[in-house]
């Protein structure tokens, strides 16, 4: 496995690239071999402070242009990032050891910066009669100013488009905080946004670990905060935040349910199964389809089809375009994976059908652990009800659509759902009746700037994506005229 010659860190601010800072490094480690490839240089609150004031900077800067120049610079920002999408791409593997056969992150970055770039342009406000009076009443939006936005180690391009790039159309500046495990892609995009010609410090880049992450959070230049992560740390982040009143928009984890009917293509059904469920991103995703419900009648002859699809995956350098299914993040994820398939054993929460143990031979210094596969699972154990983030999950019966879906909703969160079925009738019904942010039928969780994303219940509020998207970049004004 050979590693890219130029990895390299640093921090972003104002155009300029920084590696002395205050808060100290990360020895990055590519987790296909488990061995260092870089040293990040990580974001203190002094380095926080300067990312806060130049944005501000950028951020008048960037109002005073003229909305089609605005237009024009974010159309300008995705051809660069078009031109760049190899490289980009391999980054995003190098930071987290994704299969670059699914880093298409890069090219859903591209796809919300043109789809945002139209909105530039667009009249966003309203005028309505005031009762009792000829008053003009005008209501607009306008931004914050400057956005924080923390994206997690699982996807950041794909984040930094779903969010920065409202973010940048609604007329605000950005501090974009990378994860330390994963800050390569996220630092050439904060190049290429020099190099298209943004304002520089409008899109600021800050490799940060907790220290660095609560003084953004913190910050009283920071006007709003999208943070995408773990539910432990979205509560410290609405603790800090909560100091100056900063609002909030939160996605989370998920424990997503896909229920299999007996009318679904269980061919189909087995293939987005299998890569929804442990094989994409090595379950390593907020949108993993951690449960799947059977069918009783369909079981058995899906469980045949599911596991042969999970056996006949590839598995190894996530630099091979061949590989489907890659390795965890780290030594510390691996062995909590691990941990989890060993107590399920234990407790006998399933029957473990295939996988279950980490893999050695040529791949035994990085961080895999074979797709594992739990059958007859009780959707009362811990297995099922709490987010594994890794490549396992626990498939179970039901004998009856009222049935499928009390068990999909019986769960703290509520990102995903997925349903396979050729009912159309169906679909409907069970869709509108499932407690998540997204149902998607017969298909995969295909993220798109159109549509908007996000979770209720534990999985987290607001949304990213479609005109929900941008307005969470944007506050309502009322002005109002008195005409006498």
């Amino acid at each position: 496995m050979t590693l890219a010659p130029t990895l390299s860190g640093g921090l972003l601010i104002g155009g300029d690239r920084i590696a002395e800072t205050s808060g100290g490094t990360h020895s990055h480690i590519y987790p296909a071999t488990g061995q260092p490839n870089a040293v990040i240089p990580l974001a203190g609150a002094a380095e926080i402070d300067r990312a806060v004031a130049s944005a501000w900077q950028a951020h008048r800067e960037w109002m005073s242009l003229t909305v089609d120049r605005r237009r024009d610079l974010l159309i300008d920002l995705a051809d660069a990032v078009h031109e760049n999408l190899d490289e980009l791409a391999r980054l995003n593997v190098h930071d987290y050891a994704v299969p670059i056969s699914f880093a298409g992150n890069a090219i859903l970055l591209e796809r919300f910066l043109r789809h945002f770039a139209g909105y530039v342009d667009k009249p966003q406000g309203t005028s309505t009669p005031v009762t009792g009076s000829f008053d003009i009443n005008l209501i607009e939006r306008e931004p914050y100013g400057v956005v924080g936005v923390i994206t997690p180690w699982n996807g950041s391009l794909v984040v930094t488009g779903s969010c920065v790039a409202p973010a940048l159309a609604a007329g605000n500046a950005v501090v974009l905080k990378p994860s330390e495990v994963a800050p390569f892609a996220a630092l050439r995009f904060g190049e290429l946004c020099v190099e298209a010609g943004l304002p520089a410090g409008l899109v600021n880049v800050v490799p940060a670990g907790a220290e660095g992450g609560d003084a953004l959070v913190r910050h009283s230049g920071i006007r709003k905060i999208h943070f995408t992560g773990g539910e432990s740390t979205a509560r410290k982040v609405l603790q800090s935040a909560a100091v100056n009143l900063t609002p909030v928009v939160t996605e989370l984890g998920g424990k997503s349910a896909n229920i299999v009917f007996d009318d679904a293509d269980l061919d189909a059904a087995a293939m987005l199964s299998a890569h929804q469920g442990p094989l994409m991103q090595s379950g390593q995703s907020c949108a993993c389809a951690s449960r799947v419900l059977v069918h009783e009648s369909v079981y058995d002859a899906f469980l045949e089809k599911f596991l042969a699809v999970i056996e006949a995956s590839t598995i190894g350098d996530p630099l091979d375009s061949l590989v489907v299914f890659g390795p965890v993040i780290s030594q510390a994820a691996a062995d909590r994976i691990l941990n989890v398939i060993e107590q399920a054993v234990s407790d006998r929460s399933g029957e473990l059908l295939v996988g279950g143990r980490r893999l050695g031979g040529e791949l035994a210094d990085g961080y895999y652990i074979q797709p594992t596969v739990f059958a007859g699972v009780d959707n009362a154990s811990a297995l099922a009800q709490t987010e594994t983030f890794g490549p396992v999950v626990s498939v179970m019966k039901f004998s009856d659509e009222a049935e499928a879906v009390r068990i999909a909703n019986d769960s703290r969160y509520g990102l995903n759902a997925f349903v396979q079925t050729n009912d159309l009738s169906r679909a409907h019904r069970v869709a509108r009746q499932l407690e998540a942010g997204s149902v998607w039928v017969n298909t995969f969780s295909d993220i798109s700037p159109q549509g908007p994303y996000g979770g209720c219940k534990q999985s987290g509020f607001g949304r990213t994506g479609g005109l929900e998207g941008l307005h969470e970049f944007l506050q309502t004004k009322n002005i109002r005229v008195g005409m006498r």
